[in-house]
């Protein structure tokens, strides 16, 4: 006795299951989704994404911002125009994502500097007499924004999860 199956159905649905299983487009857009809000959640709570608290702002910044009449956030990382903490963005293709901020600055933040660690500028006083300022002129201590937490990575796994129940259904 012969048995004949007709595959055209199940091929076609094994060709949408290996679409699903090897383009991340869609599972990657969501991925970086979720690590914004992460990254911007940080900043409202003044953590790292493991939840450790960044180092306050030094009271020679506080003095700083206050020497030029600028009114300014005690909280780290947050400055009079707020650019960092609303810059993040994410990019995505079928196998990865990055996020991150497009601030000149924002490496800086994310891992700290050393005075001078850039060199020097030249500065001029109210007078127009030139010096030289370090840059940065004071130590920055690193206040991680940008990583992925132990909520997270649980947000990540649930997300992937869902994609291949999705997948699984045919969906």
């Amino acid at each position: 006795m012969d048995l004949k199956l007709n595959t055209a159905e199940m091929d076609a649905a094994f060709a949408q299951l290996s679409l699903r299983l090897t383009d991340f487009t869609g599972v990657m857009q969501d991925i970086g989704e979720l690590m914004i809000e992460s990254t911007k959640q940080n900043f409202v709570d003044g953590t790292d994404p493991d939840g450790k608290a960044w180092a306050p702002k030094s009271q020679a910044t506080l003095d700083a911002y206050a020497g030029r009449n600028e009114s300014v956030s005690v909280r780290p990382l947050i400055g009079p125009s707020k650019s960092l903490s609303t810059t993040i963005f994410a990019r995505h293709d079928a196998t990865s994502v990055s996020w991150g901020s497009n601030m000149i600055y924002a490496a800086v933040m994310q891992f700290g500097a050393q005075a001078g660690e850039f060199g020097a500028t030249i500065g001029r006083d109210k007078n127009g007499r030139e010096f030289f300022v370090s840059t940065p002129w004071g130590n920055i201590p690193a206040r991680p924004f940008i990583g992925v937490g132990p909520e997270d990575l649980t947000a990540i796994t649930e997300t992937i999860s869902d994609w291949l129940e999705r997948a699984d259904e045919g969906g």
